[in-house]
C-alpha cells in the first residue's frame, strides 16, 4: 500500500521552500511512515490494556525541607561578569543610543 502525500501543500502549509529532489525525498519518506503506521493499525491489541508509559513509574515524593543553598561565590563563579557583586553582566545583544 502506497500513500500520496501532498508535499507542496504541506509544505506551504508549514512555510517551508523545498527544491524539487527535497519534495521527492520527503515524498517518499512520508509515504513510508503513513504506510508503517496502517501496518501498526493491523495489529491485533485486543487484551492489551492501554497505558500512558510503557514503564511503571509512580511519583517519588519527599518532604520539602530547607537546605543550605551553595555558597554565592560558587553559584557565580562560571559567570562571564559580576556587576556590584550582586549582578550577573552578559554580553550586550542589542546596539546602545549612544553607537
Amino acid at each position: 500500500m502506497s500513500s500520496t502525500i501532498d508535499i507542496k501543500y504541506t509544505a506551504d502549509l508549514a512555510r517551508l521552500e523545498l527544491s524539487a529532489e527535497q519534495a521527492e525525498k520527503l515524498q517518499s519518506e512520508l509515504a513510508r511512515v503513513v504506510d508503517y503506521i496502517a501496518e501498526l493499525a493491523e495489529v491485533d491489541v485486543s487484551g492489551v490494556e492501554p497505558t500512558a508509559h510503557a514503564a511503571q513509574l509512580t511519583n517519588a515524593w519527599r518532604e520539602d525541607e530547607a537546605k543550605s543553598s551553595f555558597p554565592r561565590e560558587a553559584m557565580l563563579a562560571n559567570a562571564p561578569g559580576i556587576i556590584h557583586g550582586e549582578l550577573i553582566q552578559v554580553p550586550r545583544v542589542l546596539p546602545s543610543e549612544e553607537e
